[in-house]
């Protein structure tokens, strides 16, 4: 591989690897959605929560605004968290049985999981390229890193189907919501594994013939 390929390809990997790390951030935070109630009167204190795919963490916040909505109130200070029942039998979280759906939860956190299993094997494949004349790895890592970043899509857009289904449904107080920065994290994580795993595929491809009588075999390999 040529000194220009191999720069371009430790700075794709540079990016995959802010992108690996901000997956891992994203999975293991409960800070995906944070939703509030409607208040009927003024000063009362908001019962905020905020959770992710393992857990959910409710506080009191009071509030002290015109508008009768705690809309956009982080929980600070003492909070109540507890792990999804259907993680942890042990736990309390009565809350979460009537307000989501827990086939969503599940598959939700499956999905994230799988794609920091393509996350780990891809980084052993780039690790092991880096040998002598083992560039054909860097293939398929950058296969295993686009697919982590397919699955991570996909677990954000279950966690937002299972938000919609929380907000709309009869049994929570919960109205109002808004995404926070593990779902950023998520987010960003898609566009850095995605794009670097298609670049590095293109950039981990050998040199096209430059004469039309020649096939890639025939090809003079780079030094």
């Amino acid at each position: 591989m040529s000194q220009t390929k191999t720069a371009k390809v430790r700075v794709t990997l540079f990016f995959i690897l802010v992108g690996g790390v901000l997956a891992m951030v994203a999975v293991v935070t409960d800070h995906w959605a944070v939703l509030s109630p409607h208040l009927e009167h003024h000063n009362e204190t908001c019962e905020a929560a905020h959770f992710g795919l393992w857990r959910i963490c409710t506080a009191r916040v009071a509030v002290h605004n015109k508008d009768k909505s705690c809309e956009h109130v982080t929980p600070s200070g003492e909070k109540n968290c507890s792990y999804f029942r259907h993680f942890n039998p042990g736990e309390s979280s009565e809350i979460f049985e009537f307000t989501t759906q827990k086939e969503y939860s599940i598959s939700a956190a499956a999905i994230a999981i799988f794609s920091l299993g393509f996350i780990i094997v891809g980084s052993i494949c780039a690790f092991l390229s880096f040998g002598n004349k083992r560039d054909y790895l860097l293939r398929p890592a950058s296969m295993f890193y686009a697919f982590a970043g397919l699955c991570l899509i996909v677990s954000v857009e279950v966690m937002r189907q299972s938000v919609k289904r929380m907000i709309d449904s009869e049994d929570t107080v919960w109205i109002e919501h808004y995404y926070s920065w593990s779902f950023a994290c998520a987010c960003a994580a898609f566009i850095l594994l995605f794009l670097g795993g298609l670049f590095l595929q293109l950039f981990s491809l050998p040199r096209m013939p430059q004469n039309p009588w020649e096939s890639c075999m025939d090809a003079e390999p780079e030094h």
